[in-house]
């Protein structure tokens, strides 16, 4: 009798996609078929999701691909090796629990998160690995540093600002990206961390624009499907830095790339500046 041997095949890695519907679970769902080592096991809606039982992938405008949406996370969470939550902020924290509780690497692209919701993160974070990533991109991650490096060799006279353009139907404004951003260039010049929608720039005629200050401005309009810029004005002079998605896909690639290399990761709270590996700066 011949006996022939296969070569080892590694087992496909299983995602549950949170927030299947929408616009970011679609891109995945679309995204998905160009990486031959994940299967997408499970879509997840919440329980007044009108397409709860259709076909996940007619949903999407894809071929029937055999996968009901549904709204039973724990059941989701079980069949999956790793959870991709691009859903409302408000079920975020039910998200955080539930993985936490299967013990299954979550990674959280929703955006407008709700600072209370930070002691649950840390605390989940002690027991899964757990990346928080307001955007997946993996240019936007290294955009994220270059701001960080010109804002720490850039001189203090050098105004910092962050513009900020989506489509009109993002529900928050700045963006988690602009806040990264602007967050990234507070720390590097050791000013207050911004938490939120920061003043507008400039300041009265007798006062001037106020020190250690980061303008924030945010556009909704049209199908933009994000722009960010960080212009750092000095005298005579600036400097811009630009990102543009023309494509939703580039957010969908990013973050199942950085879902397969979370799966591999020790229990911990990361981001993408984690998974792109950039050390340069502290």
């Amino acid at each position: 009798m011949r006996v022939t041997y296969e070569p080892h095949k590694a087992p496909l890695a299983r995602i549950a996609v949170i927030g299947a519907t929408g616009r970011m679970g679609q891109a995945l769902l679309k995204a998905a078929p160009g990486f031959p080592q994940l299967l997408i096991t499970s879509a997840v809606a919440s329980k007044a999701s009108l397409a709860l039982g259709r076909d996940a992938g007619e949903v999407a405008g894809l071929p029937p691909a055999n996968l009901p949406v549904t709204s039973d996370l724990a059941v989701a969470l079980a069949a999956a090796d790793v959870a991709l939550d691009f859903s409302r902020a408000a079920a975020t924290g039910a998200t955080v629990a539930a993985c936490r509780a299967a013990r299954k690497p979550l990674l959280i692209g929703t955006t407008g998160l709700d600072a209370a919701l930070e002691p649950a993160i840390a605390a989940a974070a002690g027991e899964i690995a757990l990346m928080v990533a307001p955007n997946t991109s993996i240019a936007v991650a290294l955009l994220t540093e270059l701001v960080r490096q010109s804002a720490a060799r850039l001189p203090a006279s050098f105004d910092v600002d962050v513009l900020e353009l989506h489509h009109r139907m993002k529900p928050d404004a700045p963006s988690g990206t602009a806040l990264t951003l602007a967050r990234a260039a507070a720390s590097a010049r050791g000013w207050p961390l911004p938490s939120g929608i920061t003043p507008p720039a400039g300041g009265t005629a007798d006062q001037g624009r106020p020190e250690g200050q980061i303008g924030v401005t945010s556009v909704r309009a049209g199908d933009i499907v994000g722009e960010h810029t960080v212009l750092f004005s000095g005298p005579g002079e600036q400097l811009s830095l630009t990102h543009r998605a023309s494509d939703r896909e580039i957010f969908a690639r990013g973050a199942l790339t950085a879902a397969l290399w979370l799966m591999s990761q020790p229990a911990g709270r990361y981001s993408m500046r984690d998974f792109i590996g950039y050390k340069t700066l502290s």
